[in-house]
């Protein structure tokens, strides 16, 4: 398994899905599971051991809120992770915000509030250091996302 996504709330699917989305486009290896890191911190220390036995190589932690799951697992392990702010009371900054301000020598990564497909892209590319076959989808990707955008282009002459 290549990717561990852990949600906070099983409120936070829709997010989750657009990364499973993605991670499934490039063909990557994930598993998705609901641990608390307030509620259920047991639970949380036992996806991430369960996480590194089956050889994960990043974990995206989404969280809103306070959203303490990121850095709870950053603390857990070395492997990199990705934090996803979830909209929540004061739209998401508080989740942004927490995610973002990690203490020196615990780093989490952070996209943009919601951005499950972006963590997921990121995921992809920490994993195409050592994978020249994902280096190749990517450009592929990125390539068709410039050819969207020149026909887009096209399509608005007046």
């Amino acid at each position: 398994m290549d990717v561990q996504i852990i949600l906070g709330s099983a409120s936070d699917k829709e997010i989750a899905k657009k990364a499973v989305d993605v991670l499934k486009e490039f063909g990557v290896e994930y598993d998705v599971t609901v641990a608390s890191a307030h509620r259920t911190p047991e639970r949380t220390r036992k996806v991430i051991e369960e996480a590194h036995e089956k050889g994960v190589k990043v974990f995206i932690s989404i969280a809103g809120l306070a959203a303490h799951l990121p850095g709870v697992v950053a603390s857990m392990t070395v492997i990199p992770v990705i934090g996803v702010p979830v909209d929540s009371n004061l739209d998401g900054m508080d989740a942004l915000l927490s995610i973002v301000q990690m203490p020196p020598g615990i780093p989490v990564a952070c996209v943009g509030i919601g951005r499950g497909d972006n963590a997921a892209l990121l995921a992809c590319e920490i994993l195409a250091a050592g994978d020249e076959s994902m280096r190749e989808k990517l450009y592929r990707y990125r390539a068709k996302m410039a050819e969207k955008v020149e026909q887009d282009a096209k399509a608005l002459l007046f």
